[in-house]
């Protein structure tokens, strides 16, 4: 959303409070660009004594001095241009690194329900893209503002010292420049919106269409991803183009004033009183002043647009640092918990859905103790488990571990206590190794690898890769298979040796082969641990000591395999159901 001009302006001082931080750089760039402005007037000054002293005159000493002159205004114009060059540049790259370390760190420390809201395309072209914009609005466009600025002033202070009346004349059309601008830049920050929404669809589509690539190619579907990239390219497309024209026709406009200006001074001064007073060079010098002023009219006008594309991604960059981290303001800090979890009178409901999803759970698990929780999708099973390391806050009634309020925890030691096995398997672009002791504050010695990877089934098949725990596993893990990711992930949390587990679904989308080599896997990382476990395959669950069963947000039966298979209730339909389904499909093979 567009805010007013306060709030953008508030949003630029921001940014400059990133330049002060560099002070000194931020002086000595200053001084470069207050030198450079100045030097504009000093060549136009050296062509007063040329023409009166040189050409009319024909006096020796200044012509033996002029060459000296012109060699030195641009001497101190290369190194003054150099140091307010360098010195942005400078200063705009660690204002770019600090911006995307603040809005990573933020990243790493907001709530799930965050991302739930925001697309990762989104944020990730707000962590590049507009981080780029905002560090353009605070250095190079106040390169732009103070070198120019300082020009215009320099060479108006020497064309007034000329000619005040010629002077005068020229600012007359000064209003109507600056109502150009004042419109330029009210339309410059609404397109500037407009563009780098339009540049996160782009790469919104492109993700989509990369990460489910198998599924484009067996539904045949290139046809409509090229349709809906094109459509956001397009809309890319038409926003810069609206913007580049605005920009574009903003400089003729502003350089046709100047230029009206400058023919009303050129008739002027041909009047004959005029020309009485002002000699050859003088009149010279103060055309060259004003045609000197033309560009950096032309960048002050155009500084704008950097100025509001800087306002507007400040406003989505702001935005993410500004969101409220993860509520951490416990202090209980065990260094190892039994694990006996409780849930009283618990309820949930997500963001902008007052449905809730649990509804007055209310449970006791043993420390210890294996649990199962089985139901329809939608019951709420994830839901539930992901109340346990604080992923989303409770709306109602509390969970205790140990007999302590999660609240009380500080969320660190809170999730040092619980390790995690999901169905999708998070690997990271490095070794196996690497990927295996993920999170080890001091790493892990091999040792200790090795017997995690050798209980996890794992050591064999990673010994015989080329390099062995040295193996790069590619983006998530793309080298390996989904069994061998999954035996990783489980060698990981035997590492971590939490006393609280979850289980999401860790088995079910594996063949039985790979199921067979992690479910002994996953009862050896069971072993001495309070077990959660999301079970798709009931099969997998018939040895827990309870099994929970939800439906609708709600416990509605619990017991043992064997008790609840007698009871033949909702878990004994659900066991037949896939029993059913299982032996028509093998029927089939």
């Amino acid at each position: 959303m567009v805010q007013d001009v306060n709030s953008g302006w508030a949003i630029y001082r921001r940014l400059l409070t990133y330049v002060l931080d560099y002070w000194k750089v931020a002086a000595l760039a200053v001084v470069g660009m207050i030198l450079t402005g100045a030097t504009e007037a000093g060549f136009a000054w050296l062509v007063k004594p040329l023409l009166d002293a040189g050409f009319v005159e024909r006096d020796p000493d200044v012509i033996k001095l002029i060459p000296l002159g012109v060699l030195a205004i641009f001497v101190v114009r290369g190194l003054s241009s150099f140091a307010s060059q360098y010195g942005t540049a400078w200063i705009s790259r660690r204002i770019i690194g600090r911006l995307r370390a603040e809005v990573f760190d933020r990243l790493l420390t907001l709530p799930r329900r965050y991302f739930d809201d925001a697309s990762s395309s989104m944020l990730l072209s707000r962590l590049t893209y507009n981080v780029e914009q905002v560090a353009e609005a605070g250095t190079n466009a106040v390169v732009i503002i103070i070198r120019d600025f300082a020009t215009v002033f320099f060479l108006l202070a020497y064309m007034f010292w000329l000619s005040w009346k010629l002077t005068l004349t020229f600012l007359l059309l000064g209003p109507v420049v600056i109502g150009v601008v004042v419109y330029v830049s009210r339309r410059f920050r609404k397109l500037s919106h407009r563009v780098q929404n339009s540049v996160g669809n782009i790469a919104y589509v492109a993700e989509e269409a990369i990460e489910g690539s198998d599924e484009v190619r067996i539904y045949g579907a290139q046809a409509l991803e090229r349709s809906r990239f094109a459509e956001a390219n397009e809309r890319n497309t038409k926003q810069f183009m609206k913007f580049a024209a605005t920009q574009a026709l903003s400089t003729p406009i502003v350089q046709f004033c100047a230029a009206l200006a400058l023919s009303i001074v050129v008739w002027l001064a041909t009047f004959q009183d005029s020309m009485t007073t002002v000699s050859v060079g003088s009149f010279v010098s103060f055309l060259t002043a004003m045609l000197l002023l033309l560009q950096p009219l032309k960048r002050l006008t155009t500084v704008h647009a950097r100025i509001q594309r800087g306002i507007a991604a400040g406003e989505s960059i702001f935005e993410i640092i500004d969101e409220p981290p993860e509520q951490d303001t416990g202090t209980h800090a065990p260094t190892r918990v039994d694990g006996s979890i409780e849930f009283r009178q618990v309820g949930l409901h997500y963001r902008n859905n007052p449905d809730l999803v649990l509804d007055g759970i209310s449970l006791t698990i043993k420390a210890g103790e294996t649990v199962a929780l089985v139901g329809r999708s939608g019951s709420g099973k994830t839901s539930l488990v992901n109340l346990l390391p604080r992923f989303y806050e409770p709306t109602q009634g509390e969970i205790l571990l140990d007999g302590v309020n999660l609240r009380d925890y500080r969320l660190s030691a809170l999730r040092q206590q619980i390790a995690l096995v999901s169905q999708q398997v998070v690997l990271f672009n490095a070794t196996i190794a690497e990927n295996i002791a993920y999170g080890q504050p001091d790493g892990a010695d091999r040792s200790a690898l090795y017997e995690a990877a050798e209980a996890a089934n794992a050591r064999e098949f990673i010994e015989a890769l080329p390099q062995g725990f040295d193996t790069p596993v590619g983006e998530n893990g793309v080298l390996l298979s989904g069994g061998q990711r999954q035996r990783i992930a489980i060698a990981r949390a035997l590492l971590k040796d939490a006393p609280v587990l979850i289980l999401d679904e860790a088995t079910s989308a594996l063949d039985s082969a790979s199921e067979q080599h992690i479910q002994t896997a996953l009862e050896r990382l069971m072993e001495g641990r309070t077990t959660l476990v999301i079970a798709h395959r009931l099969s997998t669950i018939e040895r827990a000591d309870r099994i929970l069963v939800l439906d609708a947000g709600h416990i509605v039966e619990t017991g043992s395999h064997q008790e609840l298979i007698e009871r033949r209730g909702p878990y004994a339909a659900l066991h037949r159901l896939q029993f059913r389904t299982e032996a028509a499909q093998t029927h089939e093979q």
